[in-house]
């Protein structure tokens, strides 16, 4: 490890490693997520390309840069590469699968007892806590302090399975939170609204930038004894190197919560479109049902119609078009 090549800007994008675990989940995802979309297009259902593309670049193609590319040939003689890596997996990966939104995928492409019982998954108490807003959130902020802040991540970095297993952790803890936060499918509390999600998600951008905080500012190195046993001599000071890793993963923090936020507001916007076109078209059958004719009045007491004395919203709809 000592002897890798100094890591420039070239070696960056052009140093490669095959990693087979991560392969491997990257092609179980991939070959899932291909086979709902040709089900549904076999049945003359569509899915958008939008979301496909999401998956498979934003989200796949995160996680193997983070583990195959420079960032892992060099995460065990710098810290930077390795503090780039764990944000990629519990931040950014997540966001592009949640875009391109498996959950509800698999509940329309899978046969309808699978389906049901995927949604009994969904709902079930487990899940229901593990994906809580805060609960979720708490698990993502204890996963990244328990990695830098025990011998968890120096250990990892001696044991290649254990460094398998912090990769799977890291990407499903983020997982938790931002899967159910970005889904059509009703996987939160009816409380959380597209208004508190964009809330629950701006809140959530700030907690993220902790860990890079404290790993920047922190004054004992993490994993020091591994980075000054194996840092080259190329390789900068090793308690800069852990500044540069707690700056990189303050900015990645924040670069990330501002498309997550848009896709929150996105969301929102389409919602509240297809409310008010669905609200419409009741109106619309409502007006015809409720077509005015001309009254005879047989007597001196007058009866007013129905739009004219009700205070629901279908009333003032029709009030206000007259």
């Amino acid at each position: 490890m000592e002897n890798l090549p100094q890591l420039t800007v070239g070696r960056l994008f052009s140093s490669w490693q095959a990693d087979v675990p991560a392969l491997l989940v990257v092609v179980l995802l991939g070959g899932l997520y291909g086979w709902g979309v040709l089900r549904l297009r076999r049945r003359g259902e569509s899915w958008p390309v939008a979301r496909t593309v999401a998956f498979a670049l934003f989200g796949l193609g995160t996680i193997v840069v983070a583990t195959m590319s420079a960032l892992a040939v060099y995460d065990r003689v710098l810290f930077w590469p390795a503090a780039v890596q764990n944000v990629l997996l519990d931040l950014i990966a997540p966001l592009g699968l949640a875009l391109g939104d498996p959950l509800r995928l698999a509940l329309r492409a899978l046969p309808e007892r699978a389906a049901a019982r995927a949604q009994g998954a969904l709902t079930g108490r487990v899940l229901r806590l593990l994906t809580f807003p805060l609960v979720s959130t708490a698990l993502v902020l204890t996963t990244e302090l328990t990695i830098y802040f025990t011998p968890y991540f120096e250990t990892a970095l001696a044991n290649g399975w254990l460094h398998q297993l912090m990769y799977l952790q890291l990407l499903l803890a983020g997982s938790l939170f931002v899967l159910p936060v970005l889904t059509r499918e009703e996987a939160l509390p009816a409380w959380c609204t597209h208004p508190v999600r964009a809330a629950l998600v701006f809140v959530d951008g700030i907690i993220d930038a902790v860990p890079g905080i404290v790993v920047m500012t922190h004054g004992t190195l993490i994993a020091g004894s591994w980075y000054l046993a194996h840092s080259p001599s190329w390789a900068p000071d090793v308690q800069h190197d852990q500044q540069l890793g707690g700056g990189a993963m303050v900015g990645i923090a924040e670069l990330v919560a501002l498309p997550f936020l848009l896709a929150i507001l996105v969301q929102w916007a389409r919602t509240e479109r297809a409310e008010t076109v669905a609200l419409d078209r009741r109106l619309d059958r409502e007006l015809e049902r409720a077509t005015p004719t001309e009254a005879v009045v047989d007597g001196p007491e007058l009866v007013r119609p129905w739009w004219e004395t009700e205070n629901s919203e279908v009333a003032q709809r029709i009030r206000g078009q007259r």
